[in-house]
């Protein structure tokens, strides 16, 4: 087990042990104080964009991005996530009429998602996300990284300064977290099976029905989206009583979104892997490609794809797609290979592993 993260031998990570001694000594010193969060001097909780905005604390209240869109993908060519599961796009506070702001804090602009789970001991969030929070170029660290700095640096109620005892990164931890959590109480591919709305390689579908049977689900109407006449997008809005983290999430009308789908004939297609290639048998087999010159030096395990880089190994034996890459040495031998790993920059064990 040498190697392997805290998290996944179920030991929280440094920012969470941190954490919970600061909540322990917190709760000596008085019964009456909240755990670390969000500020304790929010009053009553009011509704963004049904109580117009007249000086609230945005700690308390979100402004101007009150109205919050949990959007959702169906990519079916090539397949993105479980066959029977829609998969998560983000989560947007879009302006009460309509627009939105991005990109709101460069300050705050992160590409090492992963890494900031992972050491706030939500290695549980991570493997979640990897399912359902899917890129459809394969790059789901890209969309995550994209998600945040666009629209989670955007979220007023997610600024450092909103917390009574802030921790570095809390509040990215605190967006995935509440996406995740929105998200899965909208099983779109649930609601829309129980009127019947089914994936099928021939069927089509009225847009007025796709739309009822989302809206008798959500509890408000929704923005369906489509790509080449088929299901591609799905958009449920909110309204927040409170803080993004905190708050009541309740079902809203949309804010002039308008539905791009056809009227009637919409696909909505079975996902399916990949194409295979055919394969052809023949009289004869193809003479084995000669192996070429060990490789003998000091390098970095990449992972790529269509010779494109997605990431490599960290020094406790994890693919991450951003931190600081695990240095390795190969060396000749007369039996099985020999690789050594060395922590490049940070404190972790040296570890040996033999390839036969």
């Amino acid at each position: 087990m040498r190697g392997l993260p805290q998290e996944v031998l179920g030991i929280p990570g440094p920012k969470k042990i941190i954490q919970t001694l600061g909540s322990l000594l917190l709760a000596q010193s008085s019964d009456e104080r909240p755990s670390p969060g969000v500020s304790s001097s929010c009053p009553v909780s009011e509704i963004s964009c049904q109580a117009k905005y007249h000086g609230q604390d945005t700690c308390c209240f979100n402004y101007p991005g009150g109205q919050m869109l949990q959007t959702q993908f169906w990519d079916a060519d090539p397949a993105i996530g479980p066959e029977d599961a829609w998969t998560i796009h983000g989560l947007w506070p879009d302006h009460c009429a309509g627009g939105f702001d991005q990109f709101c804090d460069s300050k705050r602009r992160y590409s090492n998602i992963s890494l900031i789970l992972v050491d706030s001991g939500r290695g549980d969030l991570l493997e979640y996300m990897s399912e359902y929070w899917k890129d459809f170029r394969g790059d789901d660290s890209n969309l995550w990284q994209h998600e945040w700095n666009k629209h989670g640096t955007c979220v007023s109620t997610l600024e450092t300064h909103c917390y009574d005892d802030y921790l570095p990164q809390q509040e990215v931890v605190d967006y995935f977290d509440k996406t995740v959590e929105v998200f899965r109480e909208l099983p779109s591919h649930e609601f829309l099976a129980n009127a019947g709305i089914i994936p099928s390689p021939t069927q089509t579908y009225n847009l007025v029905d796709i739309e009822a049977a989302l809206e008798s689900a959500h509890g408000s109407p929704v923005t369906v989206r489509c790509r080449g006449g088929a299901l591609n997008e799905i958009w449920y809005y909110f309204n927040i009583a409170g803080s993004l983290q905190k708050g009541s999430f309740i079902a809203a009308s949309p804010d002039g979104q308008k539905s791009n789908c056809p009227s009637r004939g919409i696909k909505y297609p079975l996902k399916r892997a990949r194409h295979e290639p055919t394969h052809t048998t023949t009289g004869s087999h193809p003479a084995p490609t000669e192996p070429g010159t060990p490789f003998t030096d000091r390098g970095n395990l990449m992972v790529s794809t269509l010779n494109r880089r997605h990431g490599c190994i960290i020094s406790y034996g994890t693919w991450f797609s951003s931190g600081t890459c695990a240095t390795f040495r190969a060396e000749k031998l007369t039996g099985p290979y020999s690789m050594q790993i060395y922590a490049s920059d940070i404190s972790f064990a040296v570890n040996t592993c033999s390839m036969g």
